[in-house]
């Protein structure tokens, strides 16, 4: 999975959250994936940082 997929999965999840059509069960496993989904965007993006910073410090 790269960013973008899970940033648009992050989206559908938002979407289902707020039909309020999900049953208790649903809501806390959507809201397991979307905590997952939440850390892996969050490293991703610290990942990028730290190699434009290294980058620009290289050249």
């Amino acid at each position: 999975m790269n960013y973008q997929e899970a940033s648009e999965r992050l989206e559908k999840i938002l979407a289902e959250l707020e039909e309020g059509k999900k049953s208790v069960d649903e809501l806390s496993e959507l809201v397991k994936e979307a905590a997952e989904l939440v850390k892996f965007c969050k490293n991703k993006l610290k990942t990028t940082e730290e190699e434009v910073q290294k980058a620009f410090e290289e050249a």
